[in-house]
């Protein structure tokens, strides 16, 4: 976990955080079709099998829960296998609803994006069966892995697997440093909860009790500013959440889901695996 944090620190001083420029994003809302993604993987003439970025990722920031990477599967450390790749071309829709462990990592997450692209949702995209096998198959299996942490006028539940919770304990001691102003932002928190994403049948991320909601009251999402928007639909981004509170969740391992189109400005969720595949993308 020291390994971990060490590199996420030294992430977060690496990279680019200025601020993009502030145009708001155009208020056409006719529907675009959808792009079909390719993300059949690149073909090496050699004998020696490559190891991917995504994998390599998830190797370094899960080394208690995944063995190995071999001939395009992923060995856990109890002995399940899970195919890395299984080469089929995606819509956006078709990724969200059906990823392989490879579409987790079809879009980086861009820190120097405050003003997200259509359809720029880094980390929406989640494995179902990656995820169930790290936190839990059923809201039992998930509960049973959970401690409290002090969150400022709260004790919130969270997994302890990947050291989310000792994450979540750095987060809430950093952000307590910021001024009182900053503390209207983390009243009436909120983390696990299983049940589905809004409009969909996919698992909430709050079903795996490694993702924190902030204050309501403060937060926007884009289907309560957008009414009647679909998924393909162009939208309006709004944002209220201060950049210094993104900052210091992405210093330990977190991202927000204030940086996504299809925007969840209270939503932070663990996911070093990403920050750690999108740094070393760069470099």
């Amino acid at each position: 976990m020291t390994r971990l944090h060490n590199f996420l620190t030294a992430l977060l001083l690496l990279c680019n955080l200025s601020a993009c420029s502030q145009t708001q994003p155009s208020t056409n809302t006719t529907p675009i079709k959808e792009e079909i993604v390719d993300t059949a993987p690149l073909k090496v003439n050699t004998p020696k099998e490559v190891l991917p970025l995504g994998a390599k990722a998830l190797l370094v920031c899960y080394p208690n829960l995944i063995k190995q990477y071999h001939d395009g599967k992923l060995t856990l450390q109890d002995g399940t296998t899970v195919a890395y790749d299984d080469g089929k071309r995606k819509t956006f829709i078709e990724q969200m609803d059906n990823a392989d462990i490879e579409d987790m990592f079809a879009l980086p997450y861009d820190t120097s994006v405050w003003l997200p692209t259509r359809n720029y949702d880094p980390g929406r995209i989640r494995n179902e069966e990656l995820m169930k096998h790290m936190y839990g198959k059923t809201e039992q299996e998930v509960r049973k892995n959970m401690v409290r942490v002090k969150w400022f006028n709260q004790q919130l539940l969270f997994s302890k697997i990947n050291g989310a919770a000792d994450s979540l304990k750095a987060v809430y001691n950093d952000l307590a440093t910021l001024p009182a102003s900053y503390r209207k932002f983390f009243e009436q928190s909120s983390t696990f909860n299983w049940r589905t994403v809004r409009g969909s049948n996919r698992l909430s991320a709050h079903s795996y009790g490694m993702t924190i909601d902030i204050c309501t009251k403060f937060s926007d999402f884009w289907r309560w500013k957008n009414p009647g928007k679909e998924e393909m639909d162009e939208i309006v981004y709004v944002n209220r959440i201060p950049k210094e509170i993104i900052r210091i969740f992405e210093k330990h391992g977190f991202i927000s889901g204030a940086r996504w189109y299809h925007y969840d400005t209270m939503h932070f969720e663990f996911r070093p695996d990403l920050l750690y595949y999108s740094h070393n993308l760069k470099n």
